[in-house]
């Protein structure tokens, strides 16, 4: 009986034909390139003050892997359980000499009936996505 002998180049040269094999054995499929991959920012934490009965202040920390005056994060919203808009802020420059960063969203509208809402970043060329957080209203324990 003989023996085969496998010899394999350097793994640093053919990582992503390894990984694309394993993958695709186990059913999944890689993206063309890493260019085709979308990624958004995150939102990382949020402050919010209450300012009257029905209106709140925001600061929203987000984090985006774009940084470019080419692509970055260009705004997040303040929504409720299903979708409303309640605020809105647009970024109109990237920050690349900040990551992450916090901006603030003020005197925003929340109706009475909500205790929690969400908060979502903006990707320039992709829109919507990445992580979100559902932060509780200060004030609004009990409804």
């Amino acid at each position: 009986m003989t023996q085969a002998i496998f010899r394999f180049p350097p793994l640093k040269a053919h990582a992503f034909s390894v990984a694309a094999c394993l993958l695709l054995s186990l059913g999944t499929s890689l993206p063309a390139t890493a260019a085709d991959t979308v990624q958004f920012p995150d939102v990382l934490a949020a402050k919010v003050r209450p300012l009257a009965a029905d209106r709140f202040d925001f600061d929203v920390t987000i984090s985006s892997p774009y940084d470019s005056p080419q692509r970055y994060a260009d705004g997040f919203r303040v929504t409720g359980a299903d979708g409303t808009v309640y605020g809105e802020r647009k970024l109109f420059h990237d920050h690349a000499s900040e990551q992450p960063f916090t901006r603030d969203l003020y005197g925003v509208v929340i109706p009475s009936t909500l205790r929690t809402v969400r908060i979502q970043a903006r990707d320039q060329r992709y829109g919507y996505g990445g992580k979100t957080i559902e932060v509780t209203l200060p004030e609004r324990h009990g409804n």
